[in-house]
């Protein structure tokens, strides 16, 4: 059993959802990253998504677009993150870390020799956005072979047969995304989002985490009420991006990440307490 599905196995065992937060490596500056990384965790993360900065974020929203240019002007690249990510484990070998980006940076790695690298750093899982089912040897075979879960991403449109597929070829967790639109949406619907999870449950076997759109505490609460794992990326870039303006030091700056996620936290505490 991989370390991300202990601990959603840790959750349900639990009765509680997963918090997952988001943030864009090297953002605003790779020497910055490790230490938020653990920020996250000491607010309560169960799950730390690692964006790998892209050029092209196709589903991401503004606030993620300029972390990733950020990021990228500040010279962070995927061999950077994979780095960030061996110096986290020095000091947490619990805490799960999923790289989430795009598929170019991986293929011009190759995929054999990206999962070796991966899984040597001590990444557990890897969510490309433009992978589709359909495509799913191009990296899927490669990670299996390394332990590391691929984790793909649904929207409210895939159909059944679909979400069955990436159960079938997927590992950890799906991602559901809670909305029509990009990363940093403000439309979630808890009561919609809620009827689609009840219609895949029949579907798919894998825990299913949401994203997309869920900012605030309430928000966490309302879906961490059906799900099995809440991701929130903007709010949180957002907060990185504000204190950096601010002109925060790395000390400043995780402590305002930390507050932030326990906040988050709250609102998964308090969800299906009143069951």
């Amino acid at each position: 059993m991989s370390r991300i599905q202990q601990v959603f196995a840790a959750c349900k065992g639990n009765n509680r959802a997963c918090l997952v937060p988001y943030l864009t490596a090297g953002d605003p500056h790779p020497k910055h990253t490790v230490a938020l990384m653990h920020a996250l965790v000491r607010g309560g993360a169960d799950v730390i998504e690692l964006g790998v900065p892209f050029s092209d974020p196709m589903a991401d929203g503004p606030t993620i677009q300029l972390a990733c240019e950020r990021a990228l002007n500040a010279g962070t690249h995927l061999r950077g993150v994979l780095d960030m990510v061996r110096e986290f484990r020095q000091q947490d070998a619990q805490t799960p870390v999923v790289l989430m980006g795009y598929l170019n940076p991986i293929e011009s790695m190759g995929a054999e020799r990206f999962a070796e690298q991966a899984a040597a750093a001590g990444v557990d899982g890897v969510l490309a956005v433009d992978l589709s089912v359909e495509e799913w040897d191009s990296l899927q075979p490669a990670l299996e072979g390394q332990g590391l879960d691929c984790i793909f991403l649904m929207s409210p449109t895939t159909s059944l047969e679909r979400a069955g597929q990436m159960s079938r070829y997927g590992s950890g967790y799906l991602y559901y995304v809670s909305l029509k639109g990009v990363t940093g949406s403000a439309a979630l619907d808890s009561v919609a989002v809620a009827s689609r999870l009840a219609e895949l449950r029949g579907t798919v076997e894998l825990p299913l985490a949401v994203g997309f759109g869920i900012r605030t505490a309430d928000q966490v609460a309302q879906v961490a009420d059906v799900a099995d794992g809440v991701v929130v990326g903007s709010a949180l870039v957002q907060c990185i991006a504000d204190a950096a303006s601010n002109g925060d030091d790395t000390e400043q700056m995780a402590a305002k990440l930390e507050l932030a996620a326990r906040e988050l936290r709250s609102g998964i505490d308090r969800a299906r307490q009143a069951a």
